[in-house]
């Protein structure tokens, strides 16, 4: 008997403007998310749909990383996947560190890699 694999899920996303043009772009392809329950769902494969005011982008998760830190997270991932080309790594650590105080940083820090869906897909 087979083991069935569970199907991918779809989970929603509110996202700054800024973070939301670089995703669009292709030049973000990394989401920086904290342990929420919500966020300690999400598997690769599953979709995530991004929203910035009434835009919406819909991509697929393809890897899930999860960190004691923002630190040890920056010093695994790609800073240019996550804050985009022009952040430099002390930019992206107040940007990350503006958005999550140390008492969310303390849930866990998760890199979500991202895969922009093909239009029709």
């Amino acid at each position: 008997m087979a083991i069935q694999q569970p199907q991918p899920a779809e989970y929603s996303l509110n996202i700054r403007k800024p973070y939301f043009d670089l995703i669009a772009a292709g030049a973000k392809t990394i989401e920086v998310r904290v342990g929420y329950p919500k966020i300690r769902k999400i598997a690769a494969g599953d979709t995530l749909r991004i929203s910035c005011g009434d835009d919406t982008l819909t991509t697929r998760i393809t890897q899930v990383n999860e960190y004691e830190s923002f630190k040890a997270m920056l010093g695994a991932e790609d800073p240019a996947a996550i804050g985009g080309p022009d952040m430099t790594h002390d930019e992206l650590v107040a940007a990350i560190r503006d958005i999550y105080p140390p008492e969310k940083e303390a849930l866990g820090a998760f890199a979500l890699h991202l895969a922009l869906a093909q239009a029709g897909a």
